[in-house]
């Protein structure tokens, strides 16, 4: 359900102070605020002559349209309140009073909406009556309402409108007369086709939580709604799949010439075309870049597309709406010759910070070539050493020391499900596995740094998280600190060897993390295991110096870690789970030796 917790509950309020906002982001730009009109400074149109480019429509979708407004976009945008259309009176003020008074003539775009249609219609009759030149361009892009449902209201708009905005506003700017913006403007549309899927409606800020509610009953669990419009509107489908199913309905929606119902614009294989992805407004960046590469994909796999540009984003909202819309334009010769063309027309700088497609025109068009990455796993750039252990010593204590670390994952996993967030004995249990599959399936040699450099990067690649992060760095420092003691002759490592490479390697660890023993973390087992390794040289008295620190974790309260955060009377209860996870292993890699 998209979330009913809003930063405002008043949304007249919230409307005011967004529109404020786009003139902080942008000086360029003022507000008329009785007339909620954001419109560009006239020290900052360098062509005042120029045709002028205005677009405007209910508040809740931005950056649409008011963050579009500037050099080479908008001129100007009339705002309404949430969802609801600007009233003819504010159009009539933005074309009378906030335009350049030299500039040749108008292009209002407008989405295909009923209140949009009629208010802007009203409002630049009323200024074509005052001697203004006017052209309309209604954008209607959708495909999710078919001819049959959309009857004489035809498709509705949707984040098309942004390609339509762009391309207009560059053309004006490049010096095109009204007729001319206006042409290419509906060109665009005629070649346009749009449509939304979301997971969910959106919630208006003042609105009741059991409206959120009723809304989400409306669509129900596990659904995925296709076709919703972008204000709650419903769909024309609603249906349980994955990401791959749903991009490939909604494609066919858009490219499937057999579908004579929403076959708006032909379009084949082979076809030079411009792909929009379009946020919602409450979809992670991280899923909309994850559907962008599915949606390319199928492109290429089921319709032979290789889209021109690609273009990811917010640029025509729904407030906090999951939901995503794909936009397809075919590229049509626009007839005014070099510099004019769509394509060129979309690359055109603007400063616009509601238009964030930043690539220059030469990246895109570069022939970079694949690179196919080589496979580098298992590769050892490790120099060979005279440093020297027995490699059947090394395999069975190591082994013993993992056994009774992946023995005890469960326990500590409840350990750090109490004062942690459950991860800890999973993390230790992965790495371990790793390291024994290397001593199984790998060649252990005699080389003392063979096997530690490949443990190393065996930690560093499959333990995540802090503790990961942390017993990676101290390997890898406890690899250079034996480097260090390498000479011409082959030379057995001894536990004094060790024992000093170990501090060494504990200092290195100090330049990254702060913590020390009485942190409740797993220094409180690492230091007193070195710092008695190298005051005895005996391993089981280290091993069991780890044990005791770990031990004494309980009831000590965390200075450091994720502890900090989790707060309660679960330190009281257990040990540090990372130190309890440590001392296990060294507690069974001094069995064995």
């Amino acid at each position: 359900m998209a979330t009913a917790k809003h930063y405002f509950d008043d949304p007249n309020k919230a409307v005011l102070l967004g529109l404020r906002g786009v003139t902080l982001t942008n000086p360029s730009l003022l507000f008329d605020e009785k007339n909620k009109i954001i419109y560009r400074h006239p020290s900052s149109v360098a062509s005042p002559k120029n045709v002028s480019v205005i677009c405007g429509g209910g508040s809740g979708h931005e950056p649409g349209f008011s963050a579009f407004v500037g050099q080479g976009a908008l001129t100007a945008c009339v705002a309404g309140t949430i969802f609801a259309s600007p009233s003819a009176q504010q159009v009539q003020a933005c074309l009378s009073r906030r335009l350049p008074a030299e500039t040749e003539g108008v292009v209002v775009v407008v989405t295909n909406y009923t209140g949009d249609v009629l208010n802007f219609g009203m409002g630049i009759e009323k200024a074509r009556a005052m001697g203004k030149k006017i052209e309309m361009v209604v954008v209607a892009d959708d495909v999710g309402v078919g001819r049959a449902k959309g009857g004489k209201v035809g498709r509705r708009g949707l984040s098309g409108t942004a390609l339509v905005v762009k391309i207009c506003g560059a053309l004006a700017e490049a010096g095109a007369s009204v007729n001319d913006c206006a042409k290419v403007g509906r060109l665009v549309v005629d070649n346009l086709v749009s449509v939304g899927a979301s997971l969910s409606r959106v919630h208006v800020p003042g609105k009741s939580l059991e409206e959120a509610k009723d809304e989400e009953e409306r669509l129900g669990p596990g659904l995925v709604e296709i076709g919703m419009g972008i204000h709650n509107e419903p769909g024309c489908e609603k249906v349980k799949t994955d990401l791959p199913g749903l991009v490939k309905i909604m494609l066919a929606q858009l490219l499937d010439q057999n579908d004579k119902d929403r076959a708006y614009v032909k379009i084949e294989k082979g076809d030079d075309t411009v792909l929009l992805i379009n946020n919602f407004g409450g979809t992670s960046n991280l899923e909309l870049s994850g559907a962008v590469t599915e949606i390319v994909n199928q492109l290429d796999r089921y319709y032979g597309l290789h889209p021109r540009r690609i273009i990811s984003g917010t640029f025509f909202g729904s407030l906090n709406g999951p939901g995503f819309i794909i936009s397809v334009l075919k590229l049509a010769d626009t007839g005014l010759g070099s510099g004019k063309s769509i394509l060129e027309l979309l690359d055109a700088p603007a400063e616009a910070t509601g238009w964030s497609a930043s690539l220059r025109p030469e990246t895109w068009e570069k022939k970079y070539g694949q690179i196919e990455p080589k496979d580098e796993e298992g590769r050892n750039d490790q120099r060979s050493s005279n440093l020297k252990l027995d490699p059947s010593m090394l395999k069975s204590s190591l082994r013993s020391g993992l056994d009774k670390l992946i023995s005890c994952e469960a326990e500590v996993t409840r350990y750090d499900s109490i004062v942690g967030d459950g991860d800890c004995g999973v993390g230790l249990k992965r790495g371990a596995e790793g390291i024994i599959r290397y001593l199984e399936e790998d060649e252990v040699t005699a080389d003392a740094l063979s096997p530690l450099s490949a443990i190393a990067n065996i930690v560093e690649s499959t333990m995540d998280g802090t503790s990961g992060a942390l017993y990676a760095i101290f390997l890898n420092a406890l690899a250079a600190n034996i480097r260090k003691l390498d000479s011409a002759n082959s030379t057995d490592l001894t536990p004094s060897m060790w024992a000093h490479a170990l501090g060494e390697s504990l200092q290195a660890l100090g330049v990254y993390t702060p913590a020390q023993p009485g942190d409740r973390t797993l220094m409180d087992a690492l230091v007193p295991f070195v710092e008695t390794l190298k005051a005895t040289g005996n391993t089981k008295q280290a091993a069991e110096a780890a044990k005791r620190g770990a031990d004494n974790t309980k009831g000590m309260k965390a200075s450091l870690g994720r502890s900090v955060y989790v707060g309660g009377e679960g330190h009281k209860e257990v040990p540090d789970p990372g130190a309890y996870g440590l001392s296990q292993f060294l507690m069974g890699l001094a069995e064995a030796l």
